[in-house]
């Protein structure tokens, strides 16, 4: 079994309001091996983004702090890093790929310009060689006219364009790892696969791990190794993708697939999981997906589920499993 490149342990990363404190990642362990696609699934807030943040060291204190866990990069824990140790790591050992390219890229710099600093900041590239490269970075990606779009702004480039810029950044350094937050979200289907063909490809070449964010099963289908799915700051469950899709466990996961559209199946409606996701600030000790759940237990209102192993690389916090659980130990 390949060892870990990523290993979080007991995650937990919570915001300061007026009105109260948001547990937005709330004990969340998961490991990313070498190699390997992760991908993170769940609805909008549910924490898939915090928790990537948290990782990349970007929680903006004194509202948001990582108020405890472990986050281990091949045996350094990412956590006891000061500022400028972690500035060594971000960009060279992880690369991030963010949501919205359109506000992520500076919009008075040149395309170029933004490609050249990590090469700049992190390999000590003269700036000759670094504007070889970022030339070289933006053909890898599948953007014809290189030279010309290096000394175009942000604001003369597509949304397919933009994207692709963010991920010549984030690879510029041959990162170990790649964080891509929703990589293909307001892109059409055509751009949306070539993206993901280039995602997929520079992990061939490279060995490179991916922590893929999305909430898109199809996307999840296509890229993932191992799935982690979340639901209010919290694992629900997790396991290999081919098995997960599968035999879903969760009634959170059963919701998720069975809201997908079937093609050449014709829907006179499509399904919807019935009710809210909980207000963070009103969340209690019990089942956060109690109130949206068919098969909710009188135990399901009182007390919130442990995650436990069910079967071979598939884990699942629901009551329903307990005794399955159980018979395993």
């Amino acid at each position: 079994m390949a060892s870990h490149l990523l290993d979080i342990e007991h995650l937990s990363t919570y915001f300061y309001t007026e009105e109260g404190t948001v547990k937005a990642v709330d004990d969340v362990s998961l490991q990313v091996r070498k190699g390997e696609t992760v991908c993170i699934v769940g609805e909008s807030g549910c924490g898939k983004s915090i928790t990537a943040m948290s990782v990349m060291g970007l929680i903006q204190g004194p509202s948001g702090k990582v108020v405890s866990g472990k986050i281990d990069l091949e045996g350094t824990d990412l956590l006891k890093l000061n500022r400028n140790e972690r500035r060594v790591i971000r960009g060279k050992e992880i690369g991030m790929i963010f949501q919205e390219p359109m506000s992520s890229l500076n919009p008075v710099l040149t395309i170029g310009q933004q490609i050249m600093e990590p090469l700049i900041e992190h390999l000590r590239m003269s700036k000759k060689e670094a504007r070889k490269r970022a030339i070289e970075l933006i053909e890898q990606v599948g953007i014809s006219r290189a030279e010309q779009i290096a000394n175009s702004y942000p604001h003369e480039l597509s949304g397919g364009m933009l994207q692709r810029i963010m991920i010549a950044i984030a690879i510029s350094c041959e990162p170990k790892l790649l964080i891509a937050d929703e990589p293909t979200t307001a892109l059409d289907v055509t751009i949306q696969a070539q993206i993901l063909d280039i995602l997929r490809n520079f992990r061939e070449e490279t060995g490179m791990s991916i922590l893929l964010i999305t909430h898109d099963l199809g996307v999840v289908a296509e890229m993932a190794d191992y799935v982690i799915v979340m639901y209010s700051g919290k694992v629900v469950e997790e396991g290999e993708v081919t098995e997960l899709f599968a035999n879903p466990r969760h009634p959170y996961t059963q919701g998720l697939l069975k809201a997908k559209p079937i093609l050449n199946q014709r829907q006179d409606e499509l399904y919807s999981i019935p009710g809210q996701v909980p207000n963070p600030l009103d969340l209690t000790e019990s089942c956060y997906f109690h109130d949206r759940c068919e098969h909710c237990l009188e135990i399901c209102k009182v007390q919130a589920p442990e995650l436990q192993e069910l079967g071979t690389e598939q884990k699942v916090a629901c009551w329903l499993y307990e005794k399955e659980a159980t018979a395993r130990v």
